[in-house]
């Protein structure tokens, strides 16, 4: 549990994070809490009084904030998607985000140390997940209201199949260098929903 804090307390604790993010960018898991405090400008007290269980809570922090910017990157497409430019915008939204992420994957690094398995973690990768679900989700619906996908499509069942998708892309991507994978899930994905707008269509 975080306590209360102040505006001012919200916003150290707030740069201590970013701080770490990017010393963990750049250096990877191993970056040591002296790194960190030497990066963000903080005392050992400092640090402790934010994060009183050390370099662990810290890392859940961070992994939480790298968990955000997975979904900030692919706004404002991803809350935008009504039509089929705005799926396409999404997609390039995607492939961008990872292509200027590279290889090294913080939120991936992070979440092997800590323990995908516990608790902690489960809940940043659940949040995230979930989110995201809600987000493709909402976007299949408004397709859906407007008459451009037929209404006999599932949008939860796509967005759950999309997301592992794109995330068994991510996964190819950071094993072999190769952003071929992720491209397939997408646009294999998201033509899915192309039959289906030809049935809505013929529909009327």
């Amino acid at each position: 549990m975080t306590p209360a804090l102040t505006t001012r307390g919200a916003a150290t604790r707030a740069r201590i994070i970013e701080g770490a993010a990017q010393e963990i960018r750049e250096h990877g898991v191993t970056v040591t809490l002296d790194d960190i405090r030497a990066r963000t400008r903080t005392s050992k007290s400092q640090l402790f009084h934010y994060f009183p269980g050390g370099k662990e809570q810290l890392l859940l922090a961070v992994a939480e904030h790298e968990a955000g910017r997975v979904l900030d990157d692919q706004q404002p497409f991803l809350g935008e998607l009504a039509d089929w430019e705005s799926w396409a915008a999404w997609r390039d939204a995607v492939i961008a985000r990872y292509r200027a992420q590279g290889r090294q994957c913080p939120l991936a690094a992070i979440m092997t140390e800590v323990g995908r398995a516990t608790p902690a973690a489960q809940a940043i990768t659940s949040a995230l997940i979930s989110e995201w679900e809600r987000h493709i989700t909402n976007g299949v619906t408004r397709m859906r209201d407007a008459g451009l996908v037929g209404h006999s499509i599932d949008s939860t069942l796509f967005a759950r199949s999309l997301i592992a998708g794109i995330q068994g892309g991510v996964a190819l991507m950071l094993a072999t260098g190769s952003f071929d994978y992720l491209e397939a899930a997408l646009d294999s994905g998201i033509s899915e929903l192309r039959p289906s707008a030809r049935a809505a269509g013929s529909a009327r």
